[in-house]
């Protein structure tokens, strides 16, 4: 079963401050969790009874990255079908084809600007938290 939780996989203290500021600004005001490394976020999303509506997933990060988690979500039967939107700041092209190869969502590449970050953060939030429909049995 999926809560309404936002789960922000983030090694950055200032990109989580500034998504914390861009969720506060859009008035999405879901419970958030926050992993700073991708060892971190796989042992608290496989503890959680109820999984997040939606993983924001970076892909720099320490112990082990992103596309690990990716792959390491998707291999588990109950994490496999769990919405994950890689946000990052690569625009690297074998990153883009890797992260959709291994079942992301979504990729969507951090704006450097706070404006065009807090409207890109209001747009995940819409979609994932209220429009999106999840699979049901989660």
């Amino acid at each position: 079963m999926l809560s309404k939780t936002i789960f922000l996989v983030e090694d950055n203290p200032d990109d989580v401050a500034l998504t914390l500021r861009a969720f506060k600004q859009a008035n999405i005001s879901n419970n958030i969790s926050i992993a700073r490394n991708g060892e971190e976020a796989l042992d608290m999303l496989f503890a959680m009874e109820k999984l997040p509506a939606v993983v924001l997933l970076d892909l720099n990060l320490p112990k082990m990255d992103g596309l690990e988690v990716l792959k390491a979500l998707r291999e588990n039967e109950r994490t496999s079908m769990l919405p994950v939107v890689i946000l990052t700041s690569s625009m690297e092209d074998r990153d883009i084809a890797e992260g959709y190869a291994l079942g992301a969502n979504s990729y969507i590449v951090k704006p450097v600007d706070f404006g065009q970050f807090a409207t890109a953060a209001k747009q995940v939030g819409l979609y994932w938290l209220v429009l999106n429909e999840t699979p049901p049995k989660q």
